[in-house]
């Protein structure tokens, strides 16, 4: 993700260019990862829109392909569209959120000794809210700490054991629950 934020640095001379000739450089467009998900090795990249004076839209997406030692897997993709309201203006201090998401997985071997033996495979969705705070960090440069809780609804097939097991039957599940956490880098393209 830092190769990916080094290369739209690349635009800054871009901005600063308008500065000096007076154009209008409030932020509408920014791009982020959250670094709590890269830190469980889950790829992640958020796109930001200013839809109007006090709104963004966030569109990010995660996905975690990997398969582990002894076929331990934890394989999803995650995406969790959001409509943020700011206090007072995009990318900037508090905002709160509403969030829905969706999510496909295959997630073997991992969890609890009740979870450990067996493969879960199939989906998420669900809704909630969040808050969440940006702090300036240098020009175009941002952190954001985000927290968030809603309704999730899982439909899973169940396995015997993580890699070739019979199917042991189906389940639902719902829950309320934390759904977002998040320390992000955010990187401001005007």
């Amino acid at each position: 993700m830092v190769v990916l934020f080094a290369l739209f640095s690349l635009f800054q001379g871009q901005a600063q260019n308008e500065v000096k000739t007076g154009k209008n450089t409030s932020p509408v467009f920014a791009i982020s990862s959250n670094i709590l998900y890269d830190a469980t090795t889950s790829m992640n990249l958020g796109m930001e829109w200013k839809v109007a004076n006090r709104f963004t839209l966030k569109l990010p997406v995660t996905y975690n392909p990997w398969t582990f030692n002894d076929n331990k897997k934890f394989k999803f993709i995650l995406v969790q569209p959001e409509l943020r309201w700011w206090l007072c203006e995009p990318f900037s201090g508090h905002f709160f959120g509403l969030h829905a998401h969706y999510a496909s997985f295959n997630v073997g071997g991992v969890g609890f000794n009740r979870m450990k033996p067996y493969r879960y495979e199939g989906y998420l969705y669900g809704a909630g809210i969040s808050y969440g705070y940006q702090i300036y960090l240098a020009p175009r440069w941002n952190l954001e700490l985000n927290i968030g809780g809603g309704f999730v609804h899982v439909d899973y097939d169940k396995y015997n054991c993580e890699k070739c097991g019979d199917l042991l039957g189906h389940g639902k599940k719902n829950y309320f629950t934390p759904t977002q956490a998040g320390i992000s880098l955010i990187y401001i393209l005007k």
